[in-house]
């Protein structure tokens, strides 16, 4: 299903002030906050969907990313992305021949209960299964996104492990049948891998989208120029056009997280920064007071 406009959800224009959407927010949570609608599955949605707009709407590079790139610019849960969501009773997703958890909570509603009462489905009775195991692994930026194959030490004996492309820090891995041995007659328990990712000196993640500054001249910027980006892909050229302002996010479309199982990737924003020149030589003073001065001439129109 297709994510509505966030202007839409908040109800307000596109030019909307910072104050006008934090008053259309607060008019809106307290309409469909939870405690006031007990129950109520499609408030419940609609409180999501507002609080999720005013995340991005609040937020002055966000917004200035959905702006120009839509969903696509703020990481608004990909269509397809295995990594969006997932449902901490459910057992995760399976992805890879994988099962995928954001805790460390096992299977479904019935296996909890199971494993506190000793009943399976029904009421039977069933055998105790092992108990579960946990560990961690550490991944570079890199692995995270392009995926990566990991031994792991289990009481003594080597597992080799399957990071898919485009897992997150947090997440969880559950391998089935991989814990500690079970009662005669039972099962072995399960091995739950957590997942660490080590930050990016330069790149940052938000879900699909890796983010990253690009500083230039204040010269550069007037004329247009073009620059080497770092991206996880390797160096990038990318133009700048003239007139570009600070602050200005411009999108490398493919160069982000893969986040369906067919390899589609989200984009790379880059956001230029123009630094104002320092200690300025007599001659540079000069020049740009002449450039001032053409100005309030209207020479530059």
């Amino acid at each position: 299903m297709a994510k509505r406009d966030y202007y839409e959800v908040l109800g307000v224009s596109k030019n909307a002030s910072d104050d006008e959407i934090k008053k259309a927010y607060r008019k809106l949570a307290i309409k469909y906050h939870p405690d006031k609608n007990p129950g109520d599955k499609e408030a419940e949605a609609k409180f999501k969907e507002i609080n999720e707009a005013h995340d991005v709407l609040s937020d002055k590079q966000k917004r200035a990313r959905y702006d120009q790139f839509g969903h696509a610019g703020v990481g608004g849960g990909a269509s397809g992305n295995p990594f969006a969501s997932g449902n901490p009773f459910g057992g995760g997703f399976n992805y890879g021949g994988q099962t995928f958890n954001f805790d460390f909570g096992g299977g479904g509603l019935d296996d909890i209960l199971g494993n506190l009462f000793g009943f399976g489905a029904g009421g039977a009775r069933r055998p105790q299964r092992g108990a579960d195991y946990q560990t961690s692994v550490t991944l570079s930026f890199e692995e995270a996104i392009f995926g990566t194959m990991k031994t792991i030490s289990v009481e003594g004996k080597d597992l080799k492990v399957k990071i898919p492309a485009g897992i997150d820090d947090g997440m969880s891995i559950r391998l089935k049948g991989k814990g500690g041995p079970a009662p005669e007659g039972g099962e072995k328990g399960d091995l739950y891998v957590r997942i660490r990712v080590k930050p990016h000196k330069n790149l940052t993640r938000e879900g699909a989208i890796i983010l990253s500054e690009e500083r230039i001249s204040m010269v550069d910027a007037a004329l247009g120029c073009e620059i080497d980006v770092e991206t996880v892909d390797g160096k990038i050229t990318m133009k700048v056009p003239a007139g570009t302002q600070s602050g200005t996010p411009f999108k490398l479309s493919g160069h982000g997280v893969p986040f369906r199982a067919d390899g589609d990737r989200g984009p790379h924003i880059v956001t230029v920064i123009v630094e104002t020149p320092k200690n300025l030589s007599r001659k540079q003073k000069e020049l740009l007071e002449e450039f001032r001065n053409s100005k309030k001439r209207g020479f530059w129109g």
